[in-house]
């Protein structure tokens, strides 16, 4: 800004501009550097995500070295930096851990382990469907990858259902048609 009195029009562009990105791990490879770019930002909502990713991103984040305490249960329980409140009594109040507002808050991805799980129980419900079911779910899984749904668990879970119902169905009424023609 000109030191002019009353102006706030800049009159020439800024003088030093970034040429490259910053990265926060550019000259330290630390273990504690590493463990700050691996972690996974959860309970909280859309904008405190955006606020402590940014503070990663730029190695403006300080992780806790002790547990803080919680204002909901009062026990040292709050275990990640910048949130005030522990994960169990963010998610019973389903408000953010961080602002404590009632907004959409973002759920943790699943660990390795639940989701090897998920997809064990995936597998062994295709095989119990037919080919023809199974090839629908498959073209109805490939199609919501295509879209890139945000709710895809649950719509891929309700699909599955659907068809696993439609062919109990069937089976019911080939039961029924085979009744008929013995008698």
């Amino acid at each position: 800004m000109s030191c002019q009195k009353g102006s706030t029009v800049r009159t020439r562009p800024q003088k030093y501009k970034n040429r490259s990105v910053f990265k926060n791990s550019l000259h330290d490879t630390s273990q504690k550097t590493k463990s700050i770019n691996s972690t996974h930002i959860s309970h909280v909502c859309q904008r405190c995500k955006e606020i402590i990713e940014w503070k990663i991103r730029y190695k403006k984040y300080k992780p806790l070295t002790q547990p803080k305490k919680c204002v909901k249960c009062e026990q040292k329980t709050v275990k990640r930096a910048y949130h005030i409140m522990c994960d169990p009594c963010g998610q019973k109040l389903g408000v953010c851990s961080k602002c404590d507002k009632s907004k959409e808050v973002i759920e943790a991805p699943p660990s390795e382990k639940e989701q090897f799980q998920l997809d064990e129980e995936m597998k062994e419900m295709l095989k119990s469907l037919p080919e023809r079911k199974r090839r629908t779910f498959l073209r109805y899984m490939n199609k919501s990858k295509e879209e890139e749904k945000t709710d895809q668990k649950d719509d891929i879970l309700k699909k599955l259902n659907e068809l696993k119902v439609n062919e109990e169905e069937e089976d019911d009424d080939e039961e029924d048609d085979d009744d008929d023609f013995s008698e």
